[in-house]
């Protein structure tokens, strides 16, 4: 699959802009501790890694998106169902239209009646979702988070896109760079609940408690659900609210497109730095018309194949999900699973007008 990608790809080795580890994540609620150790246990205990194993064919996959109509998400799990067909798989995408806490928790009751063999989910909530992932566990169906971690007892593996603390690190250090390191700022967000944009947004906040950023000032957070309309007009209401507004955060790629659309029509335009995360495919025509100076993405494609690839090796007892285990995520090569199950992707790329026309997604 990944042999064969035009010089776009190899052109991410050279932009790459360095995020290193972990998230953030919360105990699951709502369970028993005899519950609890049972799933637990079918994840640490009760299973031993026979790495020589071959992958199974036929495999049964699922994808399980925030929300269906996301583009950045169909690319994930568009990439993940080629993936599954390459060791023989199957793979399919299902999920709500609408990025509630608990939108997410009927389509994984069934996904358990239709006995899939592996159910890969980015979790609306850490918790919401814990109930009915566990009771998959308890019939042998892997469970793997991608993109937005479930808490860490509800899955097997959590594959992370980039390090969470570089990343919100990293979004702070260049809108300070942007903005001379003074004036105010605000975060546009997705939803209220969302491990990862949440876990962003702590170390957004810790690192501007840095000397650095003294004259830097966070008014609000504003959260757009994800949602293009609602993203467009949390932008309009930050700076109806603070006409002095010097930089807008947004790490999702619907509110940083949503927001970029709105700047680019109105007297902010060139005023008011905009970046966080986004696809070269939605910010192409904000990069060109100097809306947008640069944003950051690891490539979606990959975090798919990879979720498949580590799916793969689940179901067919290569792993278990434990600390140190190893396997091949096909032509990605080879990764080492952290703690608590966490596999880190890699670091993106940080996409700017000399480079965006190098890739297409």
């Amino acid at each position: 699959m990944y042999a064969n990608l035009p010089a776009r790809r190899r052109a991410a080795a050279a932009t790459a802009a360095a995020c290193a580890l972990a998230t953030v994540l919360a105990g699951c609620s709502g369970t028993t501790k005899n519950s609890e150790e049972k799933a637990t246990a079918s994840r640490d205990s009760g299973a031993t890694a026979d790495p020589d194993a071959p992958l199974k064919k036929g495999l049964k996959l699922a994808f399980l998106p925030k929300q269906i109509n996301n583009p950045y998400e169909k690319i994930v799990d568009e990439a993940g169902i080629a993936a599954a067909a390459e060791f023989g798989g199957t793979g399919k995408e299902v999920g709500p239209s609408d990025a509630g806490a608990s939108s997410q928790v009927s389509y994984i009751n069934t996904l358990v009646r239709q006995r899939q063999d592996a159910i890969l989910i980015a979790a609306n909530d850490p918790n919401a979702v814990c109930g009915p992932l566990k009771q998959a566990m308890r019939k042998d169906i892997k469970v793997v988070a991608y993109d937005s971690d479930t808490a860490k007892d509800c899955r097997q593996l959590f594959i992370n896109q980039a390090s969470t603390e570089e990343i919100g690190r990293s979004l702070v250090r260049d809108m300070a760079e942007q903005i001379g390191h003074q004036g105010k700022i605000a975060i546009l967000s997705a939803t209220q609940n969302a491990t990862n944009q949440n876990a962003w947004i702590r170390y957004m906040k810790d690192e501007l408690t840095k000397p650095a950023y003294r004259k830097m000032d966070l008014v609000r957070v504003a959260y757009g659900d994800d949602a293009d309309q609602k993203s467009f007009q949390q932008t309009q209401g930050l700076l109806q609210a603070y006409p002095d507004l010097k930089g807008i955060i947004s790490p999702t790629t619907v509110g940083i497109s949503a927001a970029a659309r709105y700047l680019s029509d109105s007297s902010y335009k060139g005023k008011v730095v905009l970046n966080g995360l986004g696809t070269p495919n939605q910010m192409r025509k904000y990069i060109k018309d100097g809306t947008v100076e640069r944003f950051s993405l690891w490539d979606p494609e990959k975090l798919g194949y990879l979720g498949a690839y580590a799916a793969a090796a689940l179901a067919s007892g290569q792993i278990t999900g434990a600390e140190g285990e190893t396997f091949t995520a096909g032509e990605l090569g080879e990764y080492t699973i952290g703690t608590d199950g966490e596999v880190v992707l890699g670091p993106p790329a940080v996409f700017t007008e000399d480079n965006i026309d190098d890739f297409d997604f």
